[in-house]
């Protein structure tokens, strides 16, 4: 590719994965193509000044998706399932694929999740892995999967915040229960490498994580660098099931299985330092 003349169209941009990425790559000197429902929001303000191209459009409009694709060699595509649901996911994720194939897109990257392809039974990593199935399908050029594990920023919505400022980290499992986590810039330096390795890496797919440790090793981190005691509380099945079946059973997998991704091999192969649970919470104001 040529980062003078090559654009990447990064879907999600001012969310938490495209916007990792996004910023990544123009960091790296890559032309970048913003999609975003809302081109004047403060975080489309703050991309267009780190030199993106701000594209507005949606993934559920189909005219808006193609004049967005149309000249651009690479996409870095991520949907959400609970904005539209598990089908809706799905159907996103194969609809943009297909369509960046016909406008002729050279490269394409995708974000799924953690162990989408071992049949976890999981709703949502299961709709990530038909995305996956697609994309194969569709002989692109080259194409790179990149599969995340629980991300470090969960433990940064509003709930979860409150309740650590409270003296309490909740999480549906055991205290003694090793969970893989990844911080988002770790992410987006994987969204980065995916383009700038388009040749090498073509057709992998790529579990990554930054850490791994148990609930109660997050909680004495949290109670080292926020200065105040914190437990672990584990936050009865029952209760997250009734937010959430999908998340019941993420988190029941979670407890007899977990992710596994190979994060020192992936360190030497990639030459890519993880980020330490313990550097990003000491990076936070808790």
């Amino acid at each position: 590719m040529n980062k003078e003349q090559d654009v990447i169209l990064v879907t999600g941009a001012t969310g938490q994965q495209g916007g990792a990425t996004a910023r990544e790559l123009l960091a790296a000197g890559f032309r970048v193509a913003a999609l975003t429902r809302n081109p004047h929001s403060e975080k489309a303000a703050a991309l267009a000044e780190l030199g993106a191209e701000i594209v507005q459009g949606d993934l559920e409009d189909e005219a808006s998706l193609r004049q967005a694709l149309d000249g651009k060699w690479g996409v870095f595509a991520v949907q959400t399932f609970w904005e539209v649901g598990i089908e809706g996911e799905a159907r996103q994720g194969k609809f943009l694929a297909q369509l960046a194939k016909e406008a002729g897109v050279q490269h394409f990257v995708y974000s799924s999740v953690g162990s989408a392809h071992q049949a976890t039974g999981i709703p949502h990593f299961e709709s990530k892995f038909k995305v996956e199935e697609a994309i194969r399908e569709l002989n692109f050029k080259s194409f790179v999967i990149l599969r995340p594990v629980f991300f470090m920023e969960n433990l940064r919505l509003p709930d979860t915040t409150e309740a650590v400022a409270n003296g309490s980290l909740p999480l549906a499992m055991p205290s003694d229960r090793a969970l893989q986590v990844i911080a988002l810039a770790d992410i987006g330096r994987y969204g980065r490498l995916a383009f700038e390795n388009h040749e090498s890496w073509n057709g992998q797919a790529i579990d990554i994580a930054s850490d791994e440790l148990t609930p109660a090793a997050m909680a004495k981190v949290l109670s080292d660098v926020s200065g105040r005691e914190v437990g672990h509380y584990q936050v009865p099945l029952a209760d997250v099931r009734a937010f959430s079946d999908d998340y019941a059973i993420m988190f029941e997998w979670f407890d007899a299985h977990g992710y596994s991704a190979d994060i020192p091999g992936n360190a030497e192969s990639y030459g890519l330092q993880p980020t330490q649970f313990s550097d990003w919470a000491a990076q936070l104001a808790w």
